[in-house]
């Protein structure tokens, strides 16, 4: 009987397609397991390429270049103790595979190909890849060890069949990604797969932001008994060595080998809050964003004295540090003396950059431009106007903020929350404007709430000051957009409490008009006549979301990969 091994996870940040970048990382990670006796290091699925890769795989040589990279780390295992499983996409007789590798002794040992292929969500891998066939364990030191891929443990069919080949230990590399609840389900899968095939599991996932995408990391250790052993730290790459020795004896018939069970004591540090991840998600999110596409000289975000921007720009200098955070402030004829005096004072309490440019030279020049044209149709566009002198306001601080992103090499964020997103509250070419949509999926009560969770908490890896970062005056002032005197936005939004109560319905709940009405899946049931506005409203702003940027995934319906809807839409059920 084998003496037992010493594994480590590797929870590491992968950067898609930066090959160099990852091998790089992942010899690094090995050497220093290596220097400690480790066996065998875990890294998490295609940590060669990163996760997702999307169209890229489709590339063959971009594959040719992911395969080349496996046989550099395979060379570096020669003469060593130490083996390797990293995931990569892997050519096999004109087939590409999401594939699990064994790298030891000089060459890649034994493949496993991914069976279990997810096509819904932010998922698209049936286009992409060849699902394997079979699963049967890989010999390594005289262990029998049963490799999955994510999406595999969370049907019976991958674990089922390793232990019943004599798998004595399921080892699930992921790119399983951060949404509100996620952790709750992976444990219970994770429990399933433990507890039906009387096998211990360790489990590695990946961390940091991937465009829409951010991965919490959170890997672990369960037991054959359904039960968390160790865990690795939330939103952190992390190294962990697991210490297994062989328990003889088993309810599988099958295996002579015994099982492999976690010498160490209890490691728990994780314990999943909602707002806590949903901050440090949009924290790592915008991190590696702005890191990994240039966007070295930091952020622009235009400031109103409005609760939206005032947020954005927190995890900002939380995510980035107040010198790589820029705020420009565009006031109009319509701004109020409370806005000057609410964005001074965040500005003064974060200890970031601010210019002021004022609007109202050009709303005059447009004036002058448009006149004669809008004055045909009755209008007076040197009066207040309508709709569209209010979107003009809007358009001019988008261009402002894009000019200043030309000329200085910034990312603009733009401050939209979900809510608006949803119903089309929200100026296309205007306040839309930016590279990066921070709040895109946060409710605006959830705005509210992220807000004072800041005002009460504080990390040791934020960059910004700890204590109140959101002053009362923000949070308690009513919303309002000022692009008109005296402006709310309840004057054409329900109270965002009911709103945002229905738009969940309608678009993580999937609930129709009827279900709504009737309070299906809620505490109280809402007038059909709003809840009739509403869904027309959603369906309307398609458009405006298929132009808007990308923005940080916290629900399990976030607009862009999650949720795909036809502009054109005749649909009205």
């Amino acid at each position: 009987m084998a003496k037992g091994l010493i594994i480590a996870l590797a929870q590491t940040n992968p950067h898609v397609g930066h090959l160099a970048h990852n091998l790089a990382m992942i010899d690094q990670r090995y050497h220093a397991a290596a220097q400690q006796k480790v066996d065998l290091v875990v890294f998490s699925e295609l940590v060669i390429c990163g996760y997702p890769p999307d169209d890229l795989v489709l590339n063959p040589a971009f594959v040719a270049a992911c395969r080349q990279g496996v046989e550099q780390l395979a060379a570096i295992t020669r003469g060593q103790s130490t083996g390797m499983i990293v995931g990569a996409p892997w050519m096999d007789h004109d087939r590409l595979y999401n594939a699990a590798l064994l790298l030891a002794d000089g060459e890649v040992q034994a493949t496993y190909y991914k069976q279990e292929l997810p096509n819904y969500g932010v998922f698209d891998e049936k286009r992409l890849f060849s699902p394997g066939q079979q699963a049967e364990p890989i010999m390594f030191r005289g262990h029998r060890l049963g490799l999955m891929i994510c999406e595999d443990m969370w049907y019976p069919t991958v674990g089922h069949e390793l232990a019943q080949q004599g798998a004595e230990l399921l080892i699930c590399i992921n790119g399983s990604p951060f949404e509100e609840d996620k952790l709750t389900e992976r444990l219970h899968m994770s429990k399933a797969q433990t507890m039906s095939n009387d096998l211990a599991l360790i489990y590695v996932n990946q961390v940091g932001g991937q465009d829409e995408l951010v991965f919490d990391g959170r890997s672990f250790v369960m037991t054959m008994m359904g039960e968390q052993q160790v865990t690795l730290a939330p939103w952190a790459e992390d190294l962990v060595l697991t210490h297994w020795r062989t328990q003889p004896g088993s309810k599988n018939a099958v295996s002579t080998h015994g099982k492999l069970v976690c010498n160490d004591p209890p490691r728990l540090i994780d314990k999943a809050e909602t707002l806590t991840d949903f901050y440090q998600a949009l924290v790592l999110g915008l991190r590696d964003y702005a890191h990994k596409n240039g966007f070295d000289k930091g952020v622009l975000i235009g400031l109103s004295g409005g609760i939206d921007s005032a947020l954005t720009a927190a995890i900002a200098v939380d995510a980035l540090g107040r010198a790589a955070v820029h705020g420009v402030f565009m006031p109009s004829p319509y701004t109020a003396q409370q806005s000057y005096d609410d964005v001074a004072d965040l500005v003064k309490t974060l200890g970031i950059q601010l210019d002021t440019i004022s609007i109202s030279p050009a709303i005059r020049t447009f004036a002058n431009m448009l006149d004669g044209i809008f004055s045909r149709d009755g209008d007076d566009f040197s009066g207040q106007g309508d709709v569209t002198e209010e979107n003009i306001q809007s358009r001019v601080r988008g261009m402002l903020l894009m000019a200043m992103s030309n000329k200085y090499g910034r990312l603009v964020l733009s401050t939209g929350n979900k809510s608006e997103m949803s119903v089309g509250y929200a100026t296309l070419y205007g306040d839309m404007c930016g590279g990066y949509a921070l709040l895109k999926d946060l409710y605006k009560t959830t705005v509210y709430e992220l807000a004072r969770w800041r005002n009460n908490h504080y990390l040791r890896h934020f960059q910004g000051p700890a204590g109140m970062v959101i002053s009362d005056a923000i949070l308690q002032r009513a919303p309002t957009a000022e692009l008109r005197p005296n402006q709310t936005d309840q004057d054409k939004l329900p109270p965002y409490d009911q709103l945002d109560a229905i738009l969940r319905g309608l678009i993580e709940q999937s609930s129709s008009v009827d279900q709504l009405v009737a309070g299906t899946g809620m505490q109280s049931g809402q007038p059909r006549p709003l809840v009739q506005k509403v869904r027309r409203w959603l369906d309307l702003a398609e458009y405006k979301r298929r132009q808007a940027p990308p923005g940080v995934k916290l629900t399990s319906k976030a607009f862009g990969r999650d949720r795909r809807y036809p502009i054109t839409n005749g649909w009205e059920g």
